[in-house]
């Protein structure tokens, strides 16, 4: 099975579109959305094409292949324009027998993991930083943001495949990877 992440549209409908290439590129069994879909957030610039309207009637056009949770951007009146939930603070996937926990990382986070297993994996956004590690026996990663990358990364996403998780540049450089089994 594969699955693609992405986090962080931040309204985005530029960034999306990038997004929603690759998807159709890499062909993940799955796209996983760790929050933050429509607002921009008092902290962060405008981004590119910033469109909430549009974003939600892309996300729309794919919604079976949606799994997603709640960003601190996010709001009820988000959750009225998209056709799929996106309210949970996380949800649990089970892939390959391990147990992936995906949130987008203001609540639980790398720097305060819930209670899991060695050899689970951690997923979230927020930070805008790609992270591919092992922290107490705990895969913990991050595909970084689509429109507002921070620490001078690239926009980028993440593709789960074959064991591995690769964080990707919309170029297509390999920013992050790690072997998770």
């Amino acid at each position: 099975m594969k699955l693609m992440f992405i986090s962080d549209i931040h309204g985005s409908l530029h960034w999306l579109k990038k997004a929603l290439e690759k998807y159709a590129e890499e062909k993940p069994d799955g796209l996983i959305i760790l929050g933050d879909f429509m607002y921009h957030g008092p902290r962060n610039p405008l981004p590119d094409g910033y469109d909430p309207k549009g974003v939600a009637q892309e996300l729309n056009a794919i919604k079976p292949h949606i799994t997603a949770v709640r960003g601190n951007c996010d709001s009820e009146v988000d959750q009225m324009l998209l056709d799929f939930p996106m309210m949970g603070d996380y949800t649990q996937i089970l892939y390959e027998g391990r147990r992936i926990y995906v949130t987008h990382g203001h609540g639980f986070s790398i720097e305060n993991l819930p209670e899991l297993s060695e050899g689970d994996i951690f997923i979230q956004g927020h930070t805008h930083v790609p992270v591919a590690d092992v922290k107490e026996g705990i895969y913990v990663l991050n595909p970084g943001s689509i429109s507002l990358p921070k620490e001078n990364n690239p926009n980028s996403y993440a593709v789960l495949e074959g064991g591995v998780f690769t964080v990707k540049s919309f170029a297509g450089e390999t920013v992050k990877s790690i072997q998770i089994f």
